[in-house]
């Protein structure tokens, strides 16, 4: 029996090894070429670099529009995923804490958001931000971004508190709490892994959506660092040296956010699956 598990620990080491390899050659790769110079690329695109090439990065920052990009998507990102954590956890509470037949016909509402494609609403969609006056202004998006993850969002929010008892929020209630600082004081705080798990994932979705900014914002204005990557694309010629380099860009700080919340994360998307 110890041999036969010993012998499947091997097995599952050997393809977690090769499954990593393969997600993590595309970023290596990227890594490489954004120190090489676009004849390097298209002349060997596996070999490694003849010597630290800086002036894409240079070129990005100094010569094009890719700076207010960047700022542009940080400013889509942190204010959607602020205003839903904000907004979505509420909903959840309400649905969770007062279940009956309205709120059960609510988050099934919620839930069918998830099963209609984008496509299908997408050119009414456009039309109901331009009668609002959002499109063509980083608030169409905002708002596109915050309606979108209601249902996720409330799917997610309401499995988890699933997992908190009501005697906390009872004995709160006896202590004289109303019921919103039994929401923010309590019940929030609690949902912190559920809401790290919202922060990655619709942070990470935002951060790197390219249709939605493609669409919704002017074409003769920085838009997102996404969009403004794509640029470099063209029909007959394109500068791999720059979109490497933007690509690195782009990832850094989502690296650097799920690592500082890995832990809280995978937290919060096993209790929400073990609760749902």
């Amino acid at each position: 029996m110890r041999k036969e598990k010993r012998a499947a620990d091997v097995v599952l080491l050997i393809v977690a090894i090769l499954f990593s390899i393969l997600f993590l050659f595309p970023l290596l790769f990227s890594f490489i070429s954004a120190f090489k110079t676009n004849g390097e690329i298209l002349s060997d695109p596996l070999a490694l670099p003849n010597g630290l090439y800086f002036d894409s990065f240079k070129f990005l920052i100094y010569e094009t529009g890719f700076p207010r990009a960047a700022l542009n998507s940080a400013i889509l990102t942190v204010s959607a995923t602020v205003l839903q954590v904000a907004i979505i956890p509420m909903a959840a509470y309400g649905i969770a804490r007062n279940p009956n037949k309205w709120t059960n016909l609510l988050y099934l509402f919620f839930l069918s958001g998830m099963m209609i494609p984008f496509q299908v609403y997408m050119i009414p969609l456009f039309r109901q931000l331009q009668s609002m006056g959002l499109y063509g202004h980083l608030g169409g998006p905002i708002v596109l971004y915050i309606s979108g993850s209601v249902s996720f969002g409330v799917l997610l929010y309401t499995s988890f508190l699933k997992s908190i008892p009501r005697d906390i929020e009872e004995a709160a209630e006896i202590d004289g709490c109303s019921k919103v600082g039994i929401y923010w004081r309590i019940i929030f705080p609690l949902m912190g892994p559920v809401t790290a798990s919202m922060v990655v994932l619709n942070g990470l979705g935002v951060w790197n959506d390219f249709l939605m900014p493609m669409l919704v914002l002017p074409s003769n204005k920085p838009q997102t660092i996404m969009v403004e990557i794509y640029k470099f694309v063209g029909e007959f010629y394109t500068r791999w040296d720059m979109i490497f380099a933007g690509t690195i860009i782009a990832v850094i700080p989502i690296i650097i956010v799920f690592l500082f919340l890995q832990k809280y994360f995978i937290k919060g998307i096993s209790s929400g699956a073990m609760k749902g």
